[in-house]
């Protein structure tokens, strides 16, 4: 008879936990819902949900807008995710890699969003990568920031102090960071990622950029990230453009997670050794053969969740 009361109380933990979850399901579907603003993107690829997938993320800056109101890509990364291996690779392109756009000729690639938004970025990175892209995820520096925000922050190693000023803007984007291990919100981590003025420039920046998203992915897989996911969702999503879909998402989040142990290949492209420095009507820029630049990409995902396939590893 004494059974009874246990039984009932362990039914009624049972029912609110479900209560809870379809609550938490409903409200990170709908979170995840107002991502969504792309109707139609020309260059991607259908992902059947098992293979790898490949989604590219463009970082802009609104205070550079060219043709369509689209800015220059201030940042373009390649998040590839292999299901079955459970891993992870994040290739991060130099801004300044001088590419075939299509219908526009040559330029550097962060021309490409601002051509042709991101159904041209897509189509660019895909033919220089010979890379299937299925989904793009953009969002600008007050997207940024909101989203570190909304994690309550990431801890960051800084390698130096970093000073620059730019009156341009009313100095709103300054950046002054010292050295040293430090808890950053979404203005000190925006200025973490965007400086560039050193000896490696961009390269440099690229791998903070990567370190960064590192931090972050390790941050969200936590419990207390991921209870508080659908608020995280709903803080960052106005500043988020994207063509997948709520469903996608969770597909994805889902990969993430179970990758954990993994860690993340972090990888530039085009490589060091591949890089040569050229000259263009418009400047300086780089260049690398795209066939040497497809065969090194090829392998470093062969290589992906086997130890050692990217220059640095994070292990989350």
């Amino acid at each position: 008879m004494k059974k009874k009361p246990m039984r009932r109380i362990v039914l009624l933990l049972g029912l609110i936990l479900i209560i809870f979850l379809g609550v938490y399901a409903y409200r990170l579907y709908d979170s995840l819902n107002g991502m969504n603003k792309a109707t139609s993107v020309e260059g991607t690829t259908d992902w059947n949900g098992k293979d790898r997938v490949n989604v590219l993320l463009i970082g802009g800056d609104s205070r550079d807008s060219g043709k369509d109101g689209n800015p220059r890509s201030d940042t373009l990364m390649i998040a590839s995710v292999d299901p079955a291996k459970k891993s992870i690779v994040l290739f991060s392109v130099l801004r300044d890699t001088y590419v075939s756009i299509p219908d526009h000729g040559k330029s550097k690639i962060n021309a490409a969003y601002a051509l042709g938004g991101p159904s041209l970025a897509i189509q660019t990175v895909s033919k220089l990568l010979d890379m299937p892209i299925h989904y793009y995820v953009y969002t600008d520096f007050q997207g940024f920031m909101a989203l570190i925000d909304a994690v309550g922050g990431v801890r960051i190693d800084v390698e130096k102090n970093m000073d620059y000023e730019d009156a341009a803007d009313g100095h709103k984007f300054d950046i002054h960071l010292k050295k040293g291990e430090q808890d950053m919100d979404g203005k000190t981590a925006l200025q973490y990622v965007r400086f560039r003025h050193d000896a490696l420039s961009d390269l440099s920046r690229t791998e903070r950029q990567r370190k960064l998203i590192a931090a972050v992915t390790e941050k969200l897989q936590k419990t207390s990230s991921l209870i508080k996911l659908p608020g995280i969702i709903k803080s960052a999503s106005p500043y988020v453009d994207t063509n997948m879909k709520p469903s996608d998402m969770l597909k994805l989040g889902k990969l993430g997670l179970s990758a954990k142990g993994n860690g993340i290949d972090s990888i530039q492209l085009p490589p060091t050794n591949l890089i040569t420095n050229i000259r263009t009507k418009s400047g300086a820029a780089l260049s690398a053969d795209p066939a040497a630049l497809q065969s090194y990409v090829s392998t470093k995902l062969e290589e992906a969740g086997q130890g050692g396939a990217g220059e640095e590893k994070s292990k989350n």
